[in-house]
């Protein structure tokens, strides 16, 4: 585990696997931090470099005070991939981690040889509902909007099971700064133009219980880019590479060696 200071926001990272593998960059979603990666880590192949960080207000990363802008989460990113003297990796970004994703290949192409953009859009939910996400947030605290959010992550199956205490654990933990920021950062976020003139290897995932990025939503956005692969997972929600990580590793590996990333 280390910290990058990059000029606005210091940044918790972890990079794992040899200096001078093929680097394969991780962002999460909204309300978890790096560990979200955890359950599929095992199933990818010797040799890769992963970088994994939290983004700010998240994890063990700084909580500067104030709402977001998706600019500064780009930078943010780019900063540290930069730092890392990082160059053509695979980057695959969940959620709003998707939204860096295609932010970051807009303005840094040269940092991303392709994309994994998995429960994620181009424009997420509309300003009126995170206005109202992010005031409740301020008032009540993320607690007040945990049971929400469960349902929409998760499936029905899946909210049975002990493990559902970790991943509610993980969001009502977090800072509500944090969360209200990158709230704010989607608000002000549609990417349907600058998506749509990206040229690069692309897979989407969308998982079928998925109440946050419905599959239509994801299919979208992955078919702004020409030549993209879409797979729709069954009997997930909204953070896919944990309730079926065998299946979303396995989509990854084969992406990885169908662009001849490993």
């Amino acid at each position: 585990m280390k910290m990058f200071d990059t000029g606005d926001v210091r940044l918790h990272y972890r990079v794992d696997g040899p200096e001078d593998g093929p680097t394969v960059v991780f962002a999460n979603s909204l309300g978890t931090d790096m560990r979200l990666w955890d359950p599929i880590l095992p199933m990818l192949p010797a040799g890769l470099r992963v970088i994994r960080y939290d983004k700010r207000g998240h994890g063990l990363s700084s909580c500067p005070e104030g709402l977001y802008s998706m600019g500064a989460l780009v930078t943010d990113v780019e900063r540290l991939l930069d730092h890392l003297k990082v160059k053509d990796c695979v980057f695959v970004g969940l959620s709003i981690g998707g939204m860096i994703a295609q932010g970051l290949a807009v303005k840094r192409l040269d940092l991303m040889r392709a994309m994994v953009l998995s429960n994620t859009a181009a424009k997420i939910g509309t300003p009126e509902i995170w206005k109202d996400r992010i005031a409740a947030v301020q008032s009540d605290g993320i607690e007040a909007l945990a049971d929400g959010v469960m349902e929409r992550w998760f499936s029905a199956a899946f909210r049975k099971t002990p493990e559902l205490e970790l991943w509610r654990n993980m969001l009502v933990r977090g800072e509500d700064v944090g969360y209200a920021g990158c709230s704010a950062a989607i608000s002000g976020t549609d990417f349907y133009t600058p998506t749509a003139s990206l040229r690069l290897p692309t897979l989407g995932i969308a998982g079928t219980e998925d109440g946050s990025t419905p599959p239509d939503l994801v299919r979208e956005t992955v078919d702004l880019i020409p030549g993209s692969k879409f797979h729709l997972i069954r009997k997930a929600g909204h953070l896919p590479c944990v309730e079926q990580p065998e299946e979303f590793a396995s989509l990854l590996v084969e992406f990885l060696k169908g662009i001849g990333h490993v």
